[in-house]
C-alpha cells in the first residue's frame, strides 16, 4: 500500500528500546518516529483531541512567521517525550537546516507524543538521545522505506483492547497533466476501539473489502469479548500527512484538518477529551497544479488542489491506522488483531508480513 515516503524526499527513521521479556508497566517500551522533510517545505498541524502533548504547533499557525518545516517528531514518552526533539534538532543543526540567523540556525521541529508509559514503565522514556538516532536514521540508506507495526513511536502504543502501532499508506491522484502523490504515518494509539467487537472487523466496510478481511469464528470473537477494556489514560492518536503539491500555508492547514475525517471513520470513539489527537500536514512544493476547474470564482485558485488533497489524506490516514493494527507484534502482554482474530483474514493475506 506504499508509504508516506513515496512523496519525492520524505524521509522516516525509528529508534525505540524494548525488552524483550517486559511486562505491562515493567520494562522499556517506548520509542520516537522522525519524519524529515526536503527544505522548503510547508507545514501545518491541526488537533482535535482534548488532551495534547505537543511542541512548536503554534509556530504553524499560517498567521505566523516561520515558513519552512525540517521535520516532525511523534513521541512515547508523554510530555517527557518532547525532549526527543532536542536530538533532532541537534542533528538538523549538524547538517547545516534550519532558519539562518546571525551565528548559526534553528531547525524548526514540531513534535507530538502518545501517552504510553504505563505499558513500558514511567521511568522509562525516550530521550535527545532517542530522536538524534531516528533522525540519523531517517537520513540513512533505509529511510525510504519506513518498517510499520511496533517500532518507534509505536512500541508502546496501544489501540483499545489491542497492541497497536506505526502504519503508513500512500496514493497517487492524476490532477489533469499532474500526478500528486498524498501519504499517511500515524501511531495508533487511541483510547476508542478501531475493531467492531460485533463482528471483530473494522468499523469501515469499504476498509473490510480493501484488506480482504473476513468475518472471524465465534469462538474467536468470544475471545475478543473476554479483553480487558483499555484504561482511559492510554490514549492519542498522532499522524503525519504529505504531499509533493505546492500548498500555501493555509492550504496546508486544511488538509491536516481534512485527514482528521480518516481517523473518525477508523476509530470509534475518536477526539475525545482524554486523547490528544493531531494531525501534522507537510507539502513539499514539487508539484505545481494550476488551478482546478469547478471552484467558484470567489474561492482562493488552489481551493480545488486543497479539496483533493485532503480527501486523499483522510483515506490514506484511515488505511495507515489499519495497517498500523494489523501490523503490531505483542508487546508487554498486550494482545494483537493478529494473534487473537487469525480467522479474519482471507487466504490471500493469511502468508503477508504485515510487520
Amino acid at each position: 500500500m506504499g508509504s508516506i515516503t513515496d512523496v519525492g524526499g520524505i524521509r522516516v527513521g525509528h529508534h525505540h528500546r524494548l525488552d524483550p521479556d517486559a511486562t505491562l508497566g515493567s520494562g522499556w517500551a517506548s520509542g520516537v518516529t522522525v519524519v524529515l522533510a526536503p527544505p522548503e517545505t510547508v507545514g501545518a498541524v491541526d488537533c482535535r483531541g482534548g488532551a495534547p502533548g505537543s511542541r512548536e504547533t503554534d509556530l504553524l499557525d499560517p498567521a505566523n512567521s516561520v515558513r519552512w518545516v525540517d521535520a516532525v517528531v511523534l513521541s512515547g514518552g508523554s510530555a517527557y517525550g518532547l525532549a526527543t526533539a532536542d536530538g533532532v534538532m541537534t542533528w538538523l543543526e549538524e547538517q547545516g537546516r534550519g532558519v539562518a540567523l546571525d551565528g548559526g540556525v534553528v531547525p524548526i521541529v514540531p513534535a507530538a507524543v502518545i501517552f504510553d508509559l504505563p505499558v513500558g514503565g514511567w521511568d522509562r522514556r525516550p530521550t535527545a538521545q532517542f530522536g538524534y538516532a531516528a533522525a540519523a536514521a531517517a537520513a540513512g540508506p533505509d529511510g525510504d522505506k519506513p518498517v510499520v507495526g511496533s517500532v518507534g513511536a509505536g512500541v508502546g502504543a496501544r489501540a483499545g483492547v489491542f497492541k497497536g502501532g506505526v502504519g503508513t499508506v500512500s496514493a497517487t491522484l492524476e490532477l489533469g497533466e499532474h500526478t500528486v502523490t498524498v501519504g499517511a504515518l500515524v501511531v495508533v494509539n487511541p483510547t476508542g476501539e478501531v475493531i467492531d467487537a460485533t463482528t471483530g472487523l473494522p468499523w469501515s466496510a469499504q476498509l473490510v473489502e480493501e484488506f480482504g478481511l473476513t468475518s472471524p469464528p465465534s469462538e474467536q470473537l468470544a475471545v475478543l469479548a473476554g479483553l480487558e477494556p483499555k484504561s482511559l489514560a492510554l490514549n492519542t492518536t498522532i499522524a503525519v500527512v504529505a504531499t509533493d503539491a505546492a500548498l500555501s500555508p493555509a492550504g496546508c492547514r486544511r488538509v491536516a484538518i481534512a485527514a482528521h475525517d480518516g481517523l473518525a471513520r477508523t476509530i470509534r470513539p475518536s477526539h475525545t477529551p482524554v486523547d490528544g489527537d493531531t494531525v501534522f500536514a507537510l507539502a513539499t512544493g514539487a508539484v505545481e497544479v494550476p488551478a482546478l476547474p469547478g471552484a467558484p470564482a470567489a474561492l482562493s485558485q488552489e481551493s480545488g488542489l486543497i479539496t483533493a488533497v485532503g480527501a486523499a489524506a483522510a483515506d490514506c490516514l484511515a488505511r495507515a491506522v489499519l495497517v498500523g493494527l494489523l501490523a503490531a507484534d505483542p508487546v508487554a502482554g498486550i494482545p494483537t488483531y493478529r494473534g487473537t482474530l487469525p480467522g479474519a483474514f482471507a487466504d490471500k493475506l493469511t502468508g503477508r508480513s504485515w510487520a
